[in-house]
């Protein structure tokens, strides 16, 4: 079989069977390579490997690298670069192997033990989130990699990608962090966000949270994502003072963790519509001292939820 990747199929080995790790390996096994083995510790990236990667072996971490032509390195952030450094040490990771990572905060930097002794690197983070599941393989079909690579493992990388059906973009080495950044502040908190919303329309009574929601975030996001600022709707964007006032009464009095939350969301919102112009500044004036007396009201009782 012919591959993005090369001409032949690579011997794939990952180590890290997370969410993200398993899902890659069954993603470039149906695309014809060759799923070596797998490293995971725990039960849950255990059972991962056996729904998603059946018949794989399960081995450490050293022998899953010198067992394959490209080692793909899916742990925790914070973990990589004592993994690395601990193959590398080893003698696990050889010359002219691909050692590639996944994680969106790093570059190629955390990968110089690897580099050191000759392999190939590259960083390619899956702009995704992910649930460790056969419904993550549908999913990665248009997704963005963000890659950062040097000039002869540009584009192996990039056909790699092409082999889990995604699209590239380049991120230098020195803009990782923020670019990740942007993803876990738009991603992450945005799961935060959602959840801190049905729990209020369930407190107000609601019986389907997640049905009132989904029609208005889902035009709200795609709405953002055309218009930028444009889309701002709400009492904010009207500067309709008493309604935000009762609306932090409320959150104080039903969901009075939300209220940090609420606040740091409204003042954002609220310097971005007087930056262009929808809010008058005496109005924000207002706001923003509604929003300071409702900080110091609830700095002054504290929360037991």
């Amino acid at each position: 079989m012919t591959h993005h990747s090369g001409e032949t199929a690579l011997r794939v080995g990952v180590v890290g069977a997370g969410r993200v790790g398993a899902v890659l390996a069954a993603a470039l096994g149906a695309a014809g390579h060759h799923i070596v083995a797998a490293a995971g510790e725990s039960d849950a990236s255990r059972a991962r490997i056996a729904d998603l990667l059946p018949g794989v072996a399960t081995r450490k971490p050293t022998a899953v690298a010198r067992d394959c032509d490209l080692l793909l390195l899916t742990v925790p952030d914070d973990m990589l670069g004592n993994v690395v450094t601990t193959l590398s040490d080893a003698g696990a990771i050889r010359l002219g192997q691909y050692v590639v990572h996944t994680s969106g905060r790093h570059g190629l930097d955390v990968l110089a033990p690897a580099a050191a002794v000759g392999a190939r690197v590259a960083a390619m983070h899956p702009a995704m989130t992910f649930t460790g599941t056969a419904v993550d393989l549908d999913r990665l079909s248009g997704t963005v990699f963000g890659l950062t690579a040097g000039p002869d493992e540009r584009l192996f990388v990039e056909a790699l990608v092409a082999d889990l059906l995604g699209r590239p973009t380049w991120v230098p080495e020195e803009m990782r962090t923020l670019y990740h950044a942007g993803l876990a502040h738009g991603a992450n908190h945005l799961v935060t966000l959602v959840t801190q919303a049905m729990e209020l329309l369930a407190a107000a009574g609601s019986d389907d949270p997640a049905g009132t929601l989904r029609p208005l975030l889902t035009a709200a996001l795609d709405n953002a994502l055309e218009q930028g600022d444009a889309a701002l709707t709400g009492p904010i964007v009207r500067g309709d003072v008493n309604t935000v006032r009762a609306h932090l009464a409320e959150i104080r009095a039903n969901a009075p963790l939300t209220l940090t939350s609420y606040v740091a969301l409204a003042r954002a919102t609220l310097g971005r519509a007087v930056t262009d112009g929808r809010v008058l500044p005496i109005r924000a004036a207002a706001i923003t001292r509604v929003l300071d007396e409702a900080e110091r009201a609830a700095a002054r009782t504290p929360t037991h939820r």
